[in-house]
């Protein structure tokens, strides 16, 4: 059995059922598939004061920085630009990733509003340590308060 379209063609019935039965499917199963990225527990919540509920680096960096950077530190072109930051020798300040974590940089945006002294410290520690990046000295929560005293 056929049907004609508005333009007079014919399709077979049982073409368009299938066709159906694929579309109530995919959405149907869609929502129960895997995310891309791997939230964190808290799914990246604010607390009231506006500040990120995270507070260890694996988790920080779930929930703001993969997003962008992706979830294995590679960075991404597309839309814009997002470094990489996996083996990235820029990190070996451990200054330079703590103020762009805190103010910004070109198109990412600063933290220093939703991210605490401990929170940024431990953001940064994890992606100095992690990603091919094995930069051992460690960022204190009193280093990044020096860093922020200054900031408007």
């Amino acid at each position: 059995m056929y049907i004609r379209t508005h333009r007079g063609v014919s399709v077979p019935i049982a073409s368009l059922i299938l066709l159906a039965t694929c579309a109530l499917a995919t959405m149907c199963c869609s929502a129960d598939e895997p995310a891309v990225f791997s939230p964190p527990s808290q799914g990246g919540a604010l607390a009231p004061r506006g500040h990120f509920v995270e507070s260890n680096g694996a988790a920080l960096y779930r929930a703001i920085c993969q997003g962008c950077h992706m979830p294995d530190a590679r960075g991404a072109r597309g839309a814009g630009m997002y470094p990489a930051l996996a083996a990235n020798p820029k990190l070996a300040s451990a200054a330079y990733p703590t103020l762009t974590v805190l103010q910004g940089r070109r198109g990412m945006p600063g933290f220093s509003d939703s991210l605490s002294d401990d929170q940024v410290a431990e953001v940064v520690n994890y992606v100095r340590s992690h990603f091919g990046n094995n930069f051992t000295d460690r960022v204190a929560s009193g280093d990044v308060a020096r860093l922020r005293a200054p900031l408007p």
